[in-house]
């Protein structure tokens, strides 16, 4: 199903802005998978992440492309939780406070089955420094679900700076955002998270390299 009001706010607001208040360059488009689902890998910086991510895509795709986010951040307040619905058709999954039955990863399962792709940030919390953090699992325990999902990495640069966090008022700098080529995992959990974050961490060092 179409979700309308999520196309007029991308189209009205969110691409104007990343065109023209902070100039979002993309580099690598090539690299998105033409096929969904997959997920995106992406570090995290600020609330304008997953914005700029879900700016990559065509509008009419957008309610097939799903940022994963914490539950315990935009489901306990009802305006945050409506706006996280309505205009970035989130997933939020717990992060705590699980019962011994409950599967945190089931939501996330049945969006895949769906063709649906997501927008994934393994640190789990923004940054205050703008610098890579350690991953957690979770993206790897879905991956060992759904090996056949293709996973891209992508670097977002200067969003910290942009709107950090704690901070309302976007300031505008010019940003970037790099996507990787697919990613061949094998080896322990700890091994394949290290191997997606080193891709982002290569991404990082390409971008550095060019400023």
């Amino acid at each position: 199903m179409i979700n309308l009001a999520q196309i007029i706010f991308f189209l009205l607001i969110v691409k104007p802005f990343m065109a023209f208040f902070i100039g979002l360059r993309v580099y690598g488009r090539k690299n998105i998978p033409n096929k969904y689902p997959f997920i995106l890998v992406a570090n995290h910086s600020s609330h304008l992440d997953a914005i700029a991510l879900l700016g990559l895509f065509p509008l009419k795709t957008l309610k097939n492309v799903r940022p994963v986010a914490a539950f315990d951040y935009f489901e306990t307040n009802k305006l945050r939780s409506f706006f996280a619905h309505t205009f970035f058709n989130i997933i939020s999954i717990r992060r705590k406070d699980l019962s011994k039955h409950e599967d945190p990863l089931l939501p996330l399962e049945k969006a895949l089955d769906n063709g649906q792709s997501l927008i994934f940030f393994p640190e789990g919390t923004r940054s205050l420094t703008g610098e890579i953090g350690q991953f957690h699992s979770g993206v790897i325990h879905l991956l060992e679900r759904k090996p056949e999902i293709p996973l891209v990495p992508v670097y977002l640069s200067n969003m910290a700076r942009t709107l950090p966090k704690g901070e309302t008022i976007p300031v505008p700098f010019f940003c970037d955002l790099h996507i990787g080529g697919m990613i061949s995992l094998r080896g322990t959990r700890s091994e394949m998270l290290k191997a997606i974050r080193d891709a982002l961490i290569l991404l990082q060092e390409g971008e550095d390299s060019h400023a």
